[in-house]
């Protein structure tokens, strides 16, 4: 009888490459201590090592839903964008540079503006991002910033700058160093406005960009590790004919020496930030609170302000 016959059932042989467990793409090596780190657990830590606290680089979007209250933020000035005023050619043409550089960041150029609110102050950010020809600072890049402050000024807004950047822009020449006094001039009149300017160094920040706008906050914020100089250490030392201390032009470094002041962990830098701003607009109450000398507090040790705006000046 048929049903006590047993069937000839072959069993598919299941291909080599297809029996692997597809882990390609997934897992990202530290560079510090060299763990293999989960994509999706280095994306919740903000992109830093959960074991050695190695700060990944970060790009400008991320960035700014970061810092941004329910990470919601008003994208601007992105019609400016870099041409070629020097019709400059090294071994590429600069059209063709800027046009690779769209493509591999998805980014229009090599800094975002951004309004939104942040701790409930009204703040105006602009974020570089070092994936866009090295976050270089050309004419567009210091145009937007320079319209940022302008407009900070208009709303009577705080400034946060993020700065990523291998320098000026050589492909625009003398036209991307003037854009270090262009921003300068621009931060002093909202210095003259009383409106708060909070410079956030992450690695790397070199060049112009550091010897103008980076280094003229009213509060200057670094990532732990992250270089900060004007020229690279080896061109120093090849100038100088001399050995660079150690973990040279390093934030750490450089906090010792008084040059910022302060070295926040990513993971904090929204609070530090909101902090920052409830002081530079209302001193006298922080103080207070220091003190202990004001009743209200938010749980944390530390009063909350009702005042949110930036309207009244400090």
């Amino acid at each position: 009888m048929s049903w006590f016959r047993k069937k000839n059932q072959r069993i598919e042989a299941v291909p080599a490459d297809e029996r692997r467990v597809k882990t390609e793409g997934q897992f990202v090596k530290c560079p510090e201590c060299e763990a293999a780190l989960f994509k999706r657990d280095l994306e919740e830590s903000l992109q830093v090592c959960p074991h050695c606290s190695h700060h990944f680089r970060l790009d400008a979007r991320s960035r700014l839903a970061i810092l941004y209250d329910e990470a919601k933020y008003e994208e601007l000035d992105a019609e400016v964008v870099s041409s070629d005023p020097l019709n400059f050619v090294d071994t590429k043409p600069y059209p063709q540079r800027l046009e690779q550089a769209r493509r591999a960041s998805g980014l229009p150029e090599a800094v975002i503006n951004a309004r939104g609110k942040i701790g409930g102050y009204a703040v105006l950010t602009a974020a570089m991002d070092f994936t866009f020809m090295g976050g270089s600072m050309g004419s567009a890049v210091g145009e937007k910033i320079t319209r940022l402050i302008e407009r900070a000024i208009a709303e009577r807004a705080a400034v946060i700058t993020v700065s990523q950047s291998g320098g000026a822009r050589m492909q625009e020449g003398t036209l991307a160093l003037m854009q270090m006094a262009k921003v300068s001039a621009a931060l002093a009149l909202l210095g003259e406005a009383h409106l708060p300017f909070i410079s956030v160094l992450t690695d790397p920040t070199t060049g112009g960009v550091t010897a103008s706008f980076a280094s003229l906050g009213d509060i200057i914020i670094a990532e732990p590790k992250a270089l900060i100089g004007f020229a690279g250490p080896r061109v120093i030392e090849q100038t100088i004919r001399q050995k660079l201390p150690k973990d040279f032009q390093r934030a750490e470094f450089l906090l010792d020496h008084g040059m910022i002041d302060a070295v926040v962990d990513r993971r904090e830098m929204r609070d530090f930030l909101i902090k920052s701003l409830n002081f530079m607009v209302n001193p006298e109450a922080q103080t207070r609170a220091i003190q202990g000398e004001t009743t209200g507090t938010n749980g944390s040790g530390s009063t909350a302000l009702e005042v949110k705006s930036l309207e009244s000046e400090v």
